[in-house]
């Protein structure tokens, strides 16, 4: 009796599931994908960080909207142009359509979050809340959607873009990296394909128009402009002249060459 007992034991004290030496064996597995997930992970937070710093003096070649874009066959124009061969006019427009206070936060508008928010909680969600350096972090090197993901990622590296790029580099990756319709990106290759023109060359209703198609360039057509659009593009150029100071971070009185002085 005692024989058989000893036999016994060992199985009752063993558990059923994985042998003791194939549980062994998956151990240094488990801990080596759980090293290289941490590692993929800290890669892909700090490395915006790091391109952030070498884009203080290098230009961007391109971005991750253009990357997706080229990935799944679609056309990509991009021309780089620094922020004193585009047009003045422009910038003031861009500013006025898409942050008005650009020049007096630092990278994130907590107001216009805090608005957001409150509409999403009330069950009218209007978007807004991104500020142009928030949309620049997204656009260089996060991803559309879901949001609500990627706004974890985008309100602190928009922060430190703001330090340390500085207004006018922020608005001037901003210009030549943002989407002016299906597959043009940047102001040069926005002003080549509505107007035929360099960057350089827009007069303010172009710039209003260019600036009226952003929230939804591929289905406005900032050369030819529905009714809409040339109405917000009109609003725009008129809040652009009388409130040209929300620019005087990246624009002074000097620079605004020509602004709002005719077509």
């Amino acid at each position: 009796m005692a024989c058989v007992m000893t036999d016994i034991a060992p199985q009752i004290l063993e558990p059923p599931g994985i042998p003791a030496s194939e549980e062994k064996e998956q151990s240094p597995l488990r801990q080596r994908i759980f090293r290289l997930s941490l590692i993929a992970f800290a890669v892909f937070f700090f490395a915006p960080y790091v391109l952030t710093i070498l884009y203080i003096l290098v230009d961007p070649p391109f971005s991750a909207l253009m990357l997706r874009q080229a990935l799944t066959g679609g056309p990509v124009t991009y021309e780089w142009r620094d922020l004193d061969q585009i047009s003045p006019n422009l910038i003031a427009q861009v500013i006025a359509a898409e942050d008005g206070r650009f020049c007096k936060h630092y990278g994130v508008d907590w107001t216009a979050l805090d608005r957001a928010a409150d509409a999403v909680v009330d069950g009218k969600p209007k978007g807004g809340g991104s500020t142009i350096t928030m949309q620049t972090a997204k656009n260089l090197f996060l991803w559309n959607r879901p949001a609500i993901l990627r706004k974890p990622f985008e309100i602190p590296l928009a922060s430190f873009m703001d330090f340390a790029l500085g207004k006018q580099r922020v608005i001037e990756i901003y210009l030549n990296i943002v989407e002016w319709g299906p597959g043009v990106f940047g102001a040069e290759a926005a002003a080549q394909h509505h107007f035929g023109k360099s960057a350089g060359d827009l007069t303010p209703q172009e710039a209003a128009q260019l600036a009226a198609a952003l929230p939804n360039p591929k289905r406005r057509n900032a050369g030819k402009p529905g009714p809409r659009t040339m109405a917000f593009a009109h609003r725009l150029r008129m809040r652009a002249a009388r409130e040209r100071g929300d620019s005087f971070c990246v624009l002074d009185a000097d620079s605004e060459r020509g602004d709002d002085t005719g077509d």
